[in-house]
């Protein structure tokens, strides 16, 4: 209840996240034993869906810094990343070179993490649209919103800046969770978001998923499937 009250106020921060920090175990026991829709459990916890407490729980839950690990790997990994992914013939090859394009347009750093992402998921055989859901409009996205089980969704016709040419909203259980973050941050958002409300990775993306968790953020890195761990071979 107290919390509930402190996020209603401004620049009240650290006093939220202190209470964040003394209730971790009540939250904890909420969404394993009693898996609460999304929808229900942002109401009840609200301070929780904003991006600053979900780094800090994902520290709280893994010890591990969340948006400074992910993409210190991922810059790490991208250079030799997109010598492997380069290999790749036939059909997933032409794509691979498709998006290589992008860079053409904005080579940018934000736009050199969105290439090696969608490289990769390619790379690993499974599906872009499975994870990155294109809207024409805001018309549109509103309209297919409660369908959206779990996707990081681009609106397409929205105001940007020349600094942050794209931007997406992560969507879980059709609820958006944060909005208007590049597409880099969203990948490395939607992890925390995972880990913090107990969710199962896509099992479609059930590779792109474990390369995210064994290779960009470290955890549990031993014991990668065969196709990860030959993929981390590779890259290191």
């Amino acid at each position: 209840m107290d919390l509930l009250h402190e996020v209603t106020k401004k620049d009240n921060c650290q006093l939220v996240a202190e209470k964040m920090a003394k209730t971790l175990s009540l939250r904890r026991q909420e969404v394993i034993c009693e898996a609460p829709a999304i929808k229900d459990f942002k109401e009840r916890w609200p301070a929780l869906f904003d991006a600053t407490q979900i780094n800090e729980e994902f520290k709280r839950i893994t010890a591990t810094s969340l948006e400074s690990t992910f993409m210190a790997k991922l810059d790490y990994c991208t250079p030799k990343l997109m010598n492997v992914v380069s290999s790749r013939g036939g059909a997933a090859g032409m794509r691979i070179k498709q998006i290589k394009d992008m860079l053409l347009l904005h080579n940018t750093i934000e736009t050199r993490r969105e290439v090696a992402i969608r490289c990769l998921i390619v790379y690993l055989g499974e599906r872009e649209e499975d994870l990155f859901k294109e809207f024409n409009d805001l018309e549109m996205f509103e309209a297919e919103l409660d369908m959206q089980i779990m996707k990081i969704a681009i609106i397409r016709n929205q105001p940007t800046s020349v600094y942050d040419y794209k931007t997406a909203t992560i969507l879980v259980e059709g609820t958006k969770i944060l909005e208007r973050y590049n597409i880099s941050r969203c990948c490395a958002m939607l992890m925390g978001i995972i880990y913090a409300l107990n969710l199962c990775y896509p099992k479609e993306l059930k590779y792109t998923f474990e390369v995210f968790q064994k290779l960009f953020l470290e955890l549990d890195g031993m014991k990668a499937c065969s196709k990860v761990m030959s993929l981390k071979h590779s890259i290191f």
